[in-house]
């Protein structure tokens, strides 16, 4: 039988790299977990969250046994990747800035990145510049205000233009934002309003979305992995730490990725 692979994620940003798994792995059960209890992840403190994921990854791997995690969360896999790989035998996949990626687009040797403020800040980010990338200016920007609208626009409301535009205007109005010609994200949220962020953004600018590496590295991964010996579920399960706003709309918008109403999971740690 085949592997059982979860997505985890503090919202509905990891259901873009699910849509990844799907055209990469059709077939493939992929269980999702959000936890919407802390939501949003980089407002919260590195220590605590770090032995935060550690715990839910525990609960969840002994409740749903998947075969690989993807940690589908750019702060919680810079922040605790490692720990995870340290605590689990299981095998993890995170996501990080595409950084390599921008730099091996840019002509101008000027790359952007859309993150959130967490993200932006952690020394984390300036090491991926300083291996991958050290030629390139980096100009990034932390928009706290997109991962929410891209929970809206997962849920199928309308993308906001005039908060799109002041995101990107200060990313592009940095001192040398002018010369910018390629973006990544650093937010999976963000996948959700990339069509947004080209019709907002000056002509010819490259856009990444690192979700389908994600899902190809998973692939990797899993493909090595022995065949499981006894039946899986018939169904794939998405679970919330704490439920949903407009949960008729989010179930809709689900049910696009083969999920059925989002379920509760309630973990033993104490929400923060």
């Amino acid at each position: 039988m085949t592997q059982r692979i979860l997505a985890f994620d503090s919202g509905i940003g990891g259901f873009g790299i699910v849509r990844a798994l799907r055209a990469r792995l059709p077939g493939t059960p992929v269980d999702y977990l959000a936890d919407t209890a802390i939501y949003p992840y980089g407002e919260q403190e590195d220590a605590t969250l770090i032995a935060r994921v550690v715990s839910l990854m525990g609960e969840a791997i002994a409740s749903l046994a998947p075969d690989l995690v993807v940690i589908a969360c750019n702060t919680a896999s810079t922040l605790a990747l490692g720990a995870l790989r340290d605590r689990y035998a299981i095998p993890f996949v995170g996501c990080v800035p595409p950084i390599k990626w921008a730099a091996q687009l840019s002509r101008t040797r000027t790359i952007g990145l859309l993150a959130t403020r967490a993200t932006v800040r952690r020394p984390y980010l300036r090491a991926l510049q300083q291996r991958y990338a050290p030629d390139c200016t980096l100009l990034a920007h932390g928009a706290r205000g997109l991962a929410d609208l891209a929970e809206r626009v997962f849920r199928g409301h309308a993308a906001a233009p005039d908060i799109v535009q002041r995101e990107l205007a200060a990313l592009f109005e940095q001192p040398a934002g002018d010369r910018i010609d390629v973006v990544g994200i650093g937010c999976t949220h963000y996948t959700f309003l990339m069509d947004a962020f080209r019709a907002a953004s000056p002509p010819g600018m490259i856009w990444l979305d690192p979700a389908d590496a994600v899902a190809r590295q998973a692939a990797t991964v899993l493909q090595a992995l022995p065949p499981r010996p006894e039946a899986l579920r018939a169904h794939d399960r998405a679970f919330f730490t704490a439920m949903p706003a407009e949960p008729l709309r989010m179930t809709t918008a689900m049910a696009a990725l083969g999920y059925g109403a989002p379920a509760l999971f309630a973990p033993a740690i104490t929400a923060i």
